[in-house]
């Protein structure tokens, strides 16, 4: 939001002190104020702010207003909760996305030490619901701080083409598999807004050890604006002393280092410093699983009764399969013919991420040399198994299994994968498919559809063979900036250069 934030005393606006003396006798309207600031970060207010509408025009995210006096929600663009305000004389409203008050009457957003007060002690009873509250409060400088701010006055300024977050890492012997996931963590959104606002307390009894603390350490050196390459010898260190079968200087896999680290750091968030996995990461709430968990349903369907058997598993990312391996894969979709399909541009003959997810949420007929005991029936009944997603995470991470091992083969799939800038996960929910078995299913509109779809951040890629092969990576800095991560190297790329990598 552009524009100038004018700081007032209760006494400077009147409206303001209109309704404090009003809501002193009626606190319960208090209500629609704390309820808008019940949110602990700038993309939970964004959900807030999708689930209502304009009460005159009907509009989402247009700039959404709501007003403090009464339960009405208005567009400010279009001056729809100007007119209210004027109607009605209801002078102060709270934006949706931004939290901040404007007052109809001075004309301008405008600041009240007493508001601010209500807004600190709703967001800690949030963070206290989300299992935060007594881990993290926000900066309040001390003395010495205060200090050292005034004796350093300049700042550094985040433009749009600033470069500050891309840094260059060394390669300390065959750790490329590590480096290029470093790469795409450094630049998760959410993750660096954990760690660069000091939101990690370290449990363990041993903070050397911590994983999560190091990370922190990592986060801090990325954004630090230095363009040295960064050499993460103690992030080795540590990877090597809690995933000892990634440890070596032999070459590792890439997707593997993914799952270990969010592994330990999983463990570590939770002050778990003695090896074991925890029990149920679906009920963790910590940082990681906060972002990249998600719910796979598997639904078995006994062939005789039609009874279903659900589970639901938690899950980092999927693995997909590919043509040209062992497993059976099918024709192509319909839009091979050069259409597009969820985004994604069709070549003839060419596979496609939605092609992938296809096959992995296609019905699988388990076959009589795997009967599964039916509930309904009592006895061991041929059966059919289907994947749906339940609970998608934030972040999904896509693994395309192009290393194959077996007993008598070793060999990379050199398939090509097209994949979108934005893909729309809803077919492949579990909802969608209870839909159209009730024949209900409806293609959802864009408007109601957001909370599916994805946009593309980071792409890790393998180049040469099974035996000897190197791992780079693109990641997004800006909307449309891309940068190619080659160990030490960081090169800009173009959104062509991503699309045509092999993924």
């Amino acid at each position: 939001m552009v524009g100038w934030i004018v700081y007032f005393s209760s006494s400077a606006c009147l409206p303001l002190l209109d309704v404090f003396i009003k809501l002193q006798a009626e606190s319960c309207k208090w209500v629609d104020y704390r309820l808008l600031l019940d949110e602990t970060c700038s993309l939970s207010r964004l959900g807030n702010a999708k689930s209502c509408i304009c009460h005159m025009c009907g509009a989402h995210l247009n700039r959404l207003h709501s007003c403090l006096y009464c339960v009405f929600f208005g567009c400010f663009t279009k001056k729809h909760i100007h007119e209210h305000a004027k109607t009605k004389r209801h002078n102060l409203a709270i934006d949706l996305l931004y939290g901040g008050i404007y007052c109809f009457m001075c004309q301008d957003y405008i600041y009240d030490k007493d508001m601010e007060q209500i807004a600190k002690e709703e967001q800690r009873k949030a963070w206290k619901l989300q299992g935060i509250g007594e881990k993290y409060s926000t900066w309040e400088p001390t003395k010495r701080e205060l200090e050292l701010l005034r004796h350093n006055p300049k700042r550094r300024k985040i433009t749009t083409n600033c470069t500050i977050g891309l840094r260059g890492l060394i390669n300390l012997g065959n750790t490329c598999f590590m480096n290029c996931i470093v790469q795409a963590l450094t630049h998760t959104p959410l993750l660096r807004d954990f760690f660069l606002s000091d939101r990690h307390k370290c449990e363990m009894q041993s903070p050397s050890s911590c994983l999560v603390c190091e990370m922190s350490t990592l986060f801090q050196e990325f954004y630090s604006g230095h363009r040295s390459p960064h050499i993460p010898y103690r992030l080795l260190h540590l990877v090597w002393t809690h995933a000892r079968h990634l440890a070596g200087y032999e070459q590792q896999d890439a997707h593997e280092f993914l799952i270990a680290a969010l592994d330990v750091l999983h463990r570590h968030c939770k002050g778990d410093d003695n090896g074991k996995k925890a029990n149920n990461p679906n009920h963790c709430n910590c940082i990681i699983d906060q972002i990249f968990t998600g719910g796979l349903q598997s639904d078995v369907t006994c062939q005789v009764c039609h009874g279903v058997s659900t589970t639901i598993d938690p899950f980092w990312d999927i693995s997909l399969d590919l043509p040209g391996s062992s497993t059976p894969f099918w024709p192509l979709s319909p839009g091979s013919d050069g259409s597009v399909v969820n985004g994604e541009s069709h070549v003839s003959g060419t596979t496609t991420l939605t092609d992938c997810l296809r096959r992995f949420t296609r019905p699988e007929h388990l076959g009589s040399s795997a009967k599964i005991k039916c509930s309904g029936c009592h006895s061991y009944q041929e059966s059919t198994k289907q994947l749906t997603m339940k609970k998608l995470p934030i972040v999904a991470c896509f693994h395309l299994k192009r290393f194959e091992h077996s007993a008598k083969l070793r060999r990379k799939i050199t398939t090509y994968v097209s994949f979108p800038l934005e893909l729309d996960m809803t077919p492949f929910m579990a909802s969608s498919k209870e839909s159209r078995m009730n024949g209900q299913y409806q293609q959802p509109t864009d408007s109601l559809n957001n909370d599916n779809k994805y946009s593309l951040f980071a792409v890790v890629n393998h180049q040469g063979t099974l035996e000897s092969g190197h791992y780079t990576s693109f990641i997004r800095q800006h909307k449309d900036q891309w940068f190619k991560c080659d160990d030490a190297i960081i090169t800009k790329a173009s959104i062509k250069d991503v699309l045509d990598s092999e993924g």
